[in-house]
């Protein structure tokens, strides 16, 4: 159902000029964790927590991470694609909780640095089920994966052939993939499309990159080239770029069979599937994903009598996203000019997705009905920066205020992961909640915890 909104001020009687815009009826959680529940008050719970409460107790900012959700859509995959190994991208977000969870449901792990890989083997994550990644892997990041065991390493540039080769234990072959560029521009935002040219990612098919590496890689009695990789972008939400990928690397596998009598029998085709940040928007649908891919990998195999690789996936917010909630305290509402803007307790250093991509959300007001027409606002975080904002031109009741809590859903994926120090605000704590039970998986950042790392003049 769509409503009037008005622009500008905190009343109906500001004399603005009223707008169409479309907003979200207060019942529609279409992009909330499949858990949320709208409650009489206002309130919302999820996975049987309210969420108010949830801020009553563990303060605000908070994350929300609903477990269910989390497992269930493991689960989507792996039926979706029952013969393919699903590897969770740890980048959108990784803690003890959450490697666990994905390791019960069956799912590898990709990470991109040895701080990842050891967060994940000391939970008891089998090392062989980790996928190394990353344009410039550390030495450190090359010891600790071999020291480890991990079962493959993604390399993404000639350079680190041999340097992994240098150090790699005699009497041992570590198990390596090439990623490669597909020359495929796909993803939301020009800095999250990675499967072109002109971005740091991968080695290029067009320029020969891809394959002068692949005869690197074979020419080292220490590196066992098992397959071929490649990340076209993320926030796809269209499935005819991974079937023109699946295609690419195809022709790909034969040529290396063509050229040097090696058959690969692995193919990794990234992830990057989209979600849905508003209603309304799109997301990239698991099953028929899976069925588009799985008809172009045979088809294709069979055309250049190749056998059918061991298909490896690697989504991340897929999973991740849709399940977690991010709540914050109202803390300011002013109007400047034509502009409302409504400040919140957190911002660019819990969230800097739309400072970075300019992505829209859609906050909700929680803990209390408003029968105030709903108005366009800003929703601003609280650091020194003019681009800290966390929802652009958003409909909100006329009447929020100070002290009111506003949760934005599709909040799980690429925001704590990439939270920073700035200000020296601290980072939010991340609360898990399953069957009506709340507890904290990562606590909240203390002035204290920060202070530490200070060692003084």
């Amino acid at each position: 159902m769509s409503v009037t909104v008005l622009r500008g001020g905190p009343g109906p009687d500001s004399g603005d000029t009223a707008i169409a815009a479309t907003t979200t009826t207060d019942d529609d959680l279409s992009v909330w964790p499949r858990s949320a529940r709208p409650g009489p008050d206002g309130d919302v719970s999820v996975g049987g927590v309210s969420l108010t409460e949830a801020a009553d107790r563990f303060g605000t900012p908070v994350y929300v991470l609903d477990e269910r959700e989390v497992r269930e859509r493991c689960r989507t995959y792996r039926t979706a694609f029952p013969e393919a190994d699903i590897v969770y991208a740890a980048k959108a977000f990784l803690c003890r909780a959450m490697a666990r969870w994905v390791r019960e449901e069956g799912l590898g792990l990709d990470v991109c640095s040895a701080g990842e890989l050891a967060l994940a083997v000391t939970t008891g994550f089998p090392p062989e089920r980790i996928v190394l990644h990353g344009n410039a892997k550390s030495p450190e990041d090359l010891r600790t994966a071999l020291r480890l065991g991990v079962g493959r390493i993604v390399v993404d540039s000639t350079s680190e052939i041999a340097r992994l080769a240098a150090i790699t234990p005699e009497g041992t072959r570590q198990k390596v993939m090439v990623r490669v560029v597909p020359g495929i521009a796909a993803g939301g935002h020009a800095k999250i499309r990675t499967g072109t040219e002109d971005q740091k990612f991968g080695l290029s098919i067009t320029d020969g990159s891809a394959q002068h590496a692949v005869a690197r890689i074979l020419g080292q009695p220490h590196l066992e080239l098992v397959g071929l990789h490649c990340h076209i972008g993320s926030q796809v939400a269209s499935v005819e770029p991974y079937v023109a990928a699946v295609r690419r690397m195809t022709g790909l596998l034969a040529r290396v069979r063509d050229q040097h009598g090696v058959t690969l029998p692995q193919l990794d085709i990234g992830g990057g599937h989209a979600i849905a940040y508003r209603p309304g928007e799109d997301s990239l649908d698991v099953g028929v994903l899976a069925g588009r891919v799985r008809a172009e990998l045979v088809d294709g195999c069979a055309r250049a009598q190749l056998p059918v690789p061991r298909l490896t996936l690697e989504p991340g917010r897929a999973i991740a996203g849709p399940a977690g909630v991010a709540v914050y305290r109202v803390l300011s509402v002013k109007r400047t000019g034509d502009h409302v803007f409504v400040a919140v307790d957190g911002g660019m250093s819990d969230n800097p997705r739309p400072a970075l991509y300019g992505v829209r959300y859609a906050p909700r007001l929680i803990g209390r009905r408003s029968a105030a027409a709903p108005r366009l606002v800003t929703v601003v975080g609280r650091h020194c920066e003019a681009g800290d904002i966390l929802a652009e031109e958003v409909a909100l009741p006329g009447d929020v205020h100070p002290g009111d809590l506003l949760a934005v859903p599709a909040a799980g994926a690429y925001h704590l992961s990439m939270a920073s120090g700035y200000n020296l605000v601290g980072r939010p704590p991340v609360v898990a909640v399953s069957e009506g039970i709340a507890r904290v998986l990562v606590r909240r950042e203390t002035l204290d915890d920060m202070s530490r790392r200070d060692v003084g003049l």
